[in-house]
C-alpha cells in the first residue's frame, strides 16, 4: 500500500500547468486529490476530482472546503497555486489593477489558508505549500507588482510557519523561474500603457521568446511539490528547477554590483 494513502490534498489552479502536474504527481504518490478551478473545462485526469472554486470569493472558497471535508473527513495539503502574472513597468499598472493581482495571488491565499486550518488543527497535523517564485527572492524589471507580491507570500509563510507549528502543521514556499506553461500568455496586460516603455517591453518579449523554449517543464516543478508535501523534515523554502537554483545561489554569494550587473544584462537593459 502506498504510504500516502487515505490522505487528501487540495490544488488550487489545477486545471492545467503547473497545478495539473502537481495534483497527478500527488495522486501518483496515493493522495486523494481535489484539483480546483473557476471553471471545470471536463479535461484531466481521472485521478484527480475537479471542483469549481474561486479563490477570491469567500462563499466559494469555504463551499470547497465543506465539499472535500464532507467527502473524506479530512484535509492533510492543501497547494496554493492558483494565480495570474503580470509584466509590464510599475507605473503602467493603476493601484486597482495591483489590488486584483494581490486579490488572487496573496489574499487567495490567505482565504484557503483559513479555510483549511482549523480542521488541520484539530486532527493536530498537515502541511501547506505555497506556489512562489524565484521573484519572491530576486525582483526583477517589469515584474514589481508580480514580485512584490511573491515577497509578501514568503514573508506570510514563514511567519505562518512559526505560528502553526505548535499544531503538526508545516508551511513551505516553491520558488520556480521559468517554467513552460501558458501561464504568462494567460496573464493581465498593464492597463495603461505608455510609449515610453515599449523598447523595454520587445527587449522583455525577445528575452521570454529565447528562455521558454529551454524553460523547466512543469512536472519539475511538481516533483518538488510532492517532496515539500512528504519530506520528514520539510523545509521553509524550495527552489525548483537549475535557472531558480542558480539564481537563489548568485544571490547569496555574488558581490551586489555584480548580481546587478547580470541581472540587467539578462534583462537586456542598459549597463
Amino acid at each position: 500500500m502506498n504510504r500516502n494513502s487515505g490522505k487528501t490534498a487540495i490544488v488550487t489552479g489545477a486545471s492545467s500547468g503547473i497545478g495539473r502536474a502537481s495534483a497527478e504527481a500527488l495522486a501518483r504518490a496515493g493522495f486523494t486529490v481535489f484539483g480546483t478551478s473557476r471553471k471545470i473545462s471536463g479535461q484531466g485526469s481521472s485521478e484527480i476530482s475537479m471542483l469549481v472554486c474561486d479563490v477570491t470569493d469567500d462563499a466559494s472558497v469555504a463551499a470547497l472546503v465543506s465539499d472535500v471535508l464532507a467527502r473524506t473527513g479530512r484535509i492533510d495539503l492543501l497547494v496554493n497555486n492558483a494565480g495570474v502574472g503580470l509584466l509590464g513597468g510599475a507605473e503602467e499598472s493603476s493601484v486597482s489593477q495591483s489590488k486584483a493581482l494581490f486579490d488572487v495571488n496573496l489574499f487567495g491565499v490567505m482565504r484557503m489558508i483559513n479555510a483549511v486550518l482549523p480542521s488541520m488543527r484539530r486532527r493536530d497535523e498537515g502541511r501547506i505549500v505555497n506556489i512562489g517564485s524565484i521573484l519572491g527572492l530576486v525582483p526583477a524589471p517589469y515584474s514589481a507588482h508580480y514580485s512584490a507580491v511573491k515577497h509578501a507570500l514568503e514573508g506570510y509563510s514563514e511567519s505562518l510557519d512559526h505560528e502553526v507549528r505548535a499544531f503538526n502543521i508545516r508551511v513551505s514556499v516553491i520558488e520556480p523561474a521559468f517554467v513552460r506553461t501558458v501561464f504568462d500568455q494567460n496573464g493581465l496586460e498593464p492597463d495603461s500603457v505608455m510609449k515610453e516603455y515599449d523598447q523595454a517591453r520587445a527587449g522583455i518579449d525577445a528575452l521570454l521568446r529565447d528562455v521558454m523554449p529551454k524553460a523547466d517543464p512543469p512536472e519539475a516543478v511538481a516533483n518538488v511539490v510532492l517532496r515539500a508535501a512528504t519530506d520528514k523534515r520539510q523545509r521553509r523554502r524550495y527552489t525548483a528547477g537549475k535557472t531558480a537554483r542558480l539564481v537563489s545561489t548568485l544571490r547569496r554569494f555574488a558581490p551586489a554590483a555584480t548580481f546587478d550587473k547580470t541581472l540587467r544584462k539578462q534583462f537586456r537593459l542598459p549597463a
